[in-house]
């Protein structure tokens, strides 16, 4: 717990330090509290979204310092034709970097119909139109747009930057897509081609994102299983999301779901 202490008083929050005690919160589960958490201890919200900010940049700190200590020291001469040893900051990269992130998932409802009644151009146009509406939706929150899965994407809000309101900004991003697929409609309206529905899944947790992109932990799978249970239209979030988000949004609860697998 010393290091907890030693941590929140390098923040000027001393005052919460046995707080932090008290509740048994160490680093290893630091990164899991969400602001709901803090409040709950009693921290004041300014305090909170320091507290949350700066439990965000701790991984990046690790990734950038390990390095730095465990690079080895070079040798006193040149070796001509000697193997370059992999270097400490490569074992990182492949290792990947561990983030706390909002992910979402994102993806059109019957889209093989659609694309059936369609000409191949008209659906690379139609899509290519919501999807770049949907990246610009993402891109403006301060989100990273992953990967492109066909009509759908996995967009990552904590990475390559995080912000201490990453799942509002997520919520708020998700929000947009759903209204700029309404305007999409509203343009296409009268001119045959089939209206658009997405479904938009939230969950918020830890992970690991390699060099490569990447993702890996419970976190992808779980905004994909969500996505899949929302309706179209609509943007369906875990509980965690929504502790995190509670009052800056109207929700309505959807029940307990059992989950499969």
């Amino acid at each position: 717990m010393q290091q907890i202490a030693d941590w929140l008083k390098n923040l000027g929050m001393s005052e919460y330090a046995q707080r932090f005690a008290e509740n048994r919160i160490d680093f290893s589960v630091l990164r899991d509290l969400t602001d709901q958490d803090l409040k709950d201890i009693g921290v004041v919200l300014g305090d909170r979204r320091k507290i949350l900010r700066a439990t965000a940049e701790l991984d990046a700190v690790a990734a950038v310092t390990a390095p730095a200590r465990s690079k080895p020291a070079p040798p006193p001469g040149p070796t001509p034709n000697a193997a370059q040893p992999p270097t400490a900051t490569a074992g990182v990269e492949a290792a990947g970097e561990r983030r706390y992130l909002t992910v979402m998932f994102c993806d059109l409802v019957g889209s093989t119909g659609i694309a059936a009644k369609l000409d191949a151009e008209e659906w690379r146009d139609l899509v290519g139109a919501y999807l770049d509406a949907a990246s610009a939706a993402v891109t403006e929150m301060g989100g990273h747009v992953a990967k492109k899965l066909g009509d759908g994407i996995l967009a990552l809000f904590g990475y390559p930057l995080a912000h201490e309101n990453d799942s509002e900004r997520a919520a708020r991003a998700a929000l947009s897509i759903q209204r700029a697929l309404t305007d999409l409609n509203r343009k296409n309206a009268g001119s045959g081609t089939p209206e658009l529905k997405a479904r938009i899944g939230l969950e918020t947790g830890p992970a690991v994102v390699d060099a490569a992109g990447e993702i890996f932990g419970d976190v992808a799978n779980m905004a994909a299983r969500v996505q899949s249970a929302a309706e179209p239209g609509a943007v369906l979030v875990t509980a965690r999301v929504q502790r995190q988000v509670a009052g800056l949004f109207v929700a309505e609860d959807r029940g307990v779901h059992t989950r499969a697998g």
